[in-house]
């Protein structure tokens, strides 16, 4: 039996899907694409584990509500959208084995009792997922977002994939709020480069790969794709949980004027 892929997903913007755009078809073509990403795998994952941009802790911290609910951490959308409902249920199964995987990798995390699913987890989720029936799981991110940090988590949490574990990043690969074309989907001047210089990562061996993502802030439009590198790191965890397995790219497209992809290992 093989084990569930890793993804590096883009998660869209707040609550994108689910209310009207201009232009109307700015996340159709990613909307699709999350929607039919389950028909990618062989069969339901045991649990889904997500990485999102949208929790960053002084540690590597684990998501421990029994029944978490949903923190709408985004601002400024119609009424409705905080009114969206995805009740899937915990994996308190699997926080004793993450547990014993850090201790043995020598990684710091703490555990939050009182944390919700942020719009990085329901989102895709919603997408993904409709019935939220799969068991989810959460983990931070670290502040301070040392790639070589998330290179490690993502090691140590791959045997997670040997029990049906399907594992998320869930972030953007174009992240700048300040340049997104909010009123067109035309190409935002130089941040195909950034895209470019990803896209030759990905299709790099596994080594080069990893020695790339390390100092991707030295790649060609890295600061201006992510003058805050919360929605890249996730994509360093998914890295590191791939081990030597070979990147692909099944979704790419352009939204607010910026190039999005997703990667998919295994």
């Amino acid at each position: 039996m093989s084990r569930p892929p890793a993804y590096y997903i883009p998660h869209g913007g707040g609550p994108c899907f689910f209310m009207d755009w201009s232009p109307p078809d700015t996340w159709t073509a990613l909307g699709a694409w999350l929607r039919a990403l389950p028909s990618e795998l062989e069969r339901p994952p045991a649990a889904l584990l997500v990485i999102s941009a949208h929790w960053v802790e002084e540690e590597f911290t684990l998501l421990a509500k029994p029944e978490p609910e949903l923190l709408y951490d985004y601002y400024g959308f119609p009424e409705h959208t905080y009114e969206l409902a995805w009740p899937a249920p915990a994996a308190p199964g699997f926080l004793p084995k993450i547990r014993r995987l850090l201790d043995a990798a020598g990684i710091a995390h703490a555990s939050d009792p009182e944390r919700d699913f942020d719009h990085g987890v329901f989102v895709p989720g919603l997408l993904a997922f409709p019935h939220a029936d799969i068991p989810t799981l959460q983990i931070s991110l670290r502040h301070g977002f040392d790639p070589a940090a998330h290179l490690a988590l993502g090691k140590a949490l791959a045997p997670l994939r040997d029990e049906g574990v399907l594992m998320v990043g869930s972030g953007m690969s174009f992240h700048n709020m300040r340049a997104f074309h909010y009123e067109d989907n035309d190409p935002i001047p130089g941040a195909d480069d950034f895209d470019a210089w990803l896209r030759e990562t990905l299709a790099a061996p596994a080594k080069e790969r990893e020695l790339r993502l390390l100092r991707w802030d030295e790649a060609p439009g890295g600061r201006f794709a992510h003058p805050y590198e919360d929605h890249l790191l996730p994509l360093m965890v998914m890295a590191g949980a791939a081990g030597d397995e070979a990147a692909v790219i099944p979704f790419s497209g352009r939204a607010l004027g910026a190039p999005l992809l997703a990667c998919r290992f295994g």
